[in-house]
């Protein structure tokens, strides 16, 4: 009659009296190593000296192959039993030990491996460091008083050694020896944490003790003698799938609510892009403007550089001769060099399609970390509270073509990241991550990072005048976590920096003038946005701001009044001062050098004159500002609800939360707008334009490329970054010794005779001073051949250009194209 014990849920055990040790040995075709083992535990436990009164053995078995149950099934002694796991085949140790102590029934349980390479005797050691107070000793190889026998081979030594400190390191501090297979547990404690272990490898040790120390209870590391046995299952497979068991220890297990929100705000992305999504090369984004097309070529250039190994911060394929300074611009190579791949297989519209989406919902999910994390632990209020920070009515304007103001999932973790540091937790450590994250979402961008830096300083501020007990603390490791965080950030962004402030093509700033958007009014504020789905008011909304892109506040009066419910009624809590104070203050800064009061006609000095002639604060377009409002605002809500959500009264509940929902539904956005794309001419596609560009020869879109239309920048992209040309859609110094900075290029003579004629529809009368002039700009462009694509004024356009060139157009695979060649 078999002895074994079915299959049972891990942590369950079972319905029998209680004995005072259980042992749990795993095996897996043990038949040669396992007898003597038994043998040896079975006498020390039944010895003359001993104090075990009632013991038991478990052979927790993980599908053995060979005689290894027999083994135990044979035996008479009924204190020995075999465990046999769920399922078929080899899991793994972790998986035998899993449901070995599951069975068990000991007061304390020690588990040894099958070898006997620590002898049973040391079980007296670790039974006086449980008596002294501690839930676990744990049998170590490292620390004093430690003895080896036989040793192991080098490598595996020097790879045990490694691994050991990779585990310290990482996931288990203060630990030196995880593996050594000898450990004796409290047995409460140690069927409670088998049962929430979820590995079935050799890491099953490291899961384990982490749960010890995660919970607080105390670990003893006790020095034992160990003597290598021959037989080891450990193959060198095993070191992999052990780093790979290290990972998943590093990263939590989500719960199931947190995956619902992740494909929540996924899904949440989606439907925003629903219009071009599917199609992304033939859909154009309406309201992008000529953004989508300047994105797609930075993508594009970027993929042409990494694959030709070439310089990724400057290409000359637009603005010929000069060049473009791509560290200028924003081309956010952290995304858009290791994305590179994607652009040479699927082409740089799926690729801005794929950042754009996913970048969206992946920001969305880190700020639901960060709440749940530091905020609330309520998840539905965590969830509405992300999805008002990433899906904001400004962010859904940029949204249209400015993936650098979507993805922003780095911020959140440069948010967490910053609070560890002020609150002492392993300054360094954090600081070092800090450094690395600040580095990256530099190359992510510049300018949502610095915004994040003035709402984290005006949060510290805030919160700091709430708590000064709190803030006097903080003051020292945060300061010191910076520095050291700048000491890693700067080596890596120095040369980059050094190349966008003085290198090819650089500029001091961009004035971007007064005009009605440039600074938010407190109307802007107030109304709504253009896409919001039941209260949208694109004329309104266009008057209010530079463009739709750029409609950077609209957050509607009924989410101000809201928020300032929400703040009044949860006042005392010093994080409510500091977030409601920090999202007024970036609206009041986002109103620009001078405030205009509503009703008056008259105007005050803002804050922001202050910043606005500062390195850096020069360049940013002020009404972007108000983009911090968007993630305190979310924690505001979110705070909010996870308060109602433990009102007693149901009335009360109700009440707030359709408050809730009327102050957020005017906010919920339509689709964005999409439009099928213009054909490219098959000149471009076809590979007709190679006769004409020789060499380093340019081709000449008539009219030049410009802000107000870069449809060339997408005819290039489709040729594959073959051509160069002059004009485009980039920001560049405006020329002739001025540095200021401008979009697009100052325009040659010829580049704005043709862009008038483009406006106008008008052919200007063209002299032999005129004729002089274009073959001077065409011999600056090292122009092979002017190209005409179908447009508004066609005809206009070719009647002007053959009067300059001095012939007639040839009409060549849809384009007309003046060879320059010819005669030349």
């Amino acid at each position: 009659m078999s002895r074994a014990d079915a299959p049972s849920p891990p942590g369950t055990a079972h319905r029998t009296p209680p004995v005072e040790l259980s042992v749990v040995i795993p095996a897996y075709n043990e038949e040669r190593r396992l007898g003597p083992t038994l043998d040896a535990v079975a006498r020390h436990l039944d010895a003359g000296g001993s104090h075990w009164r009632t013991w038991e053995i478990l052979v927790a078995d993980d599908g053995s192959t060979d005689a290894t149950r027999e083994l135990v099934t044979v035996r008479r002694d009924p204190r020995v039993r075999l465990v046999i796991g769920s399922g078929t085949g080899n899991r793994g140790k972790g998986h035998a030990l899993r449901h070995g102590v599951a069975a068990s029934r000991g007061r304390q349980v020690l588990v040894m491996d099958a070898d006997l390479a620590t002898p049973v005797e040391e079980l007296e050691r670790l039974e006086k460091a449980l008596a002294d107070g501690h839930a676990a000793a744990i049998g170590s190889r490292a620390v004093p008083g430690a003895t080896l026998g036989a040793r192991q081979h080098r490598i595996r030594e020097l790879l045990g050694t490694a691994g050991n400190l990779l585990i310290r390191r990482t996931t288990l501090r203060g630990t030196r020896d995880t593996q050594c297979g000898f450990k004796l547990f409290d047995g409460e404690r140690a069927r409670t944490a088998f049962a929430a272990s979820r590995l079935n490898g050799w890491a099953i040790d490291v899961e384990v003790l982490r749960h010890f120390q995660r919970v607080g209870w105390p670990v003893a590391e006790v020095p034992v003698h160990w003597s290598h046995q021959p037989g080891s299952k450990v193959r060198p497979a095993d070191y992999l799938r052990f780093l790979r068991d290290l990972v998943r220890l590093r990263t939590p297990t989500p719960r199931p609510a947190d995956v619902v929100a992740v494909l929540l705000f996924l899904a949440m992305a989606a439907s925003l892009y629903s219009g071009r999504l599917l199609d992304p090369a033939h859909r154009y984004l309406t309201d992008s403007l000529q953004d989508q097309n300047q994105w797609e070529w930075f993508f594009a250039v970027t993929a042409d550089n990494v694959a030709h190994l070439r310089n990724p911060l400057f290409t000359d394929l637009q603005g010929f001769p000069d060049g473009v300074n791509l560290m200028a611009n924003t081309t956010m190579l952290g995304l858009s060099v290791p994305l590179t791949p994607v652009t040479l297989l699927l082409g740089p519209a799926v690729t801005l399609s794929l950042v754009m989406t996913l970048g969206l919902a992946a920001t969305a999910a880190a700020w639901y970390r960060l709440i749940v994390k530091r905020l609330v632990g309520q998840r539905a209020a965590a969830f509405a509270g992300a999805a008002l920070a990433a899906f904001a009515p400004p962010m859904i304007s940029h949204a249209n073509a400015h993936p650098n103001f979507v993805v922003l999932f780095m911020i959140p973790a440069i948010i967490d990241r910053a609070l560890r540091l002020a609150t002492g937790e392993r300054v360094t450590r954090n600081a070092v991550v800090l450094g690395l994250m600040a580095a990256y979402q530099f190359f992510l961008g510049e300018e949502p990072l610095l915004l994040a830096a003035m709402g984290m300083a005006l949060f510290a501020v805030a919160y700091g005048a709430a708590r000064p007990d709190v803030a006097r603390q903080a003051v020292r490791p945060l300061l010191n976590g910076l520095a050291v965080a700048a000491a890693v950030c700067l080596p890596l962004v120095l040369y980059p920096l050094a190349w966008q402030f003085s290198g090819p093509q650089s500029y001091t700033g961009i004035d971007h003038g007064t005009a009605p958007g440039v600074a938010n009014s407190v109307r802007a504020l107030l109304s709504f946005a253009e896409r919001s789905l039941i209260a949208g008011d694109a004329h309104r909304a266009g008057a209010l701001s530079l463009n739709p892109t750029e409609q950077n506040a609209f957050y509607g009066w009924p989410l101000v009044l809201l928020a300032f419910a929400i703040t009044v009624g949860l006042w005392r809590r010093p994080a409510v001062k500091a977030l409601a104070c920090t999202a007024a203050a970036a609206a009041v800064l986002s109103l620009g050098p001078r405030i205009p009061l509503p009703l008056t006609g008259t105007t005050v000095p803002g804050p922001w004159a202050v910043l606005s002639g500062l390195p850096l604060f020069e360049s940013v377009v002020e009404s972007r500002v108000a983009l911090v409002c968007a993630p305190p605002l979310g924690m505001l809500l979110a705070l909010a609800i996870d308060r109602l959500a433990q009102a007693r009264r149901l009335g009360t509940q109700y009440a707030g939360l359709l408050a809730v929902c009327l102050a957020l539904l005017p906010l919920v956005p339509a689709p964005l707008r999409s439009e099928p794309r213009a054909e490219v001419p098959a000149f471009f596609t076809d590979g007709a334009w190679r006769t004409y560009a020789r060499g380093d020869e340019t081709l000449v879109p008539v009219p030049l490329a410009e802000p107000e239309d870069a449809e060339a920048l997408h005819w290039q992209t489709a040729a594959g970054l073959g051509f160069r040309m002059p004009g485009g859609y980039f920001n560049g110094p405006y020329g002739d010794g001025d540095r200021t900075g401008v979009y697009g290029v100052p325009l040659r003579f010829t580049a704005s005779l043709l862009r008038d004629v483009r406006y106008t529809g008008v052919v200007p009368v063209i002299d032999a001073r005129a004729r002089a002039e274009t073959r001077e700009d065409l011999a600056h462009w090292r122009a092979g051949a002017l190209v005409l694509a179908p447009q508004p004024h066609a005809d206009r356009l070719r009647e002007t250009v053959d009067k300059l060139v001095g012939r007639p157009g040839r009409r060549v695979a849809g384009v007309w194209v003046w060879d320059l060649h010819e005669g030349s």
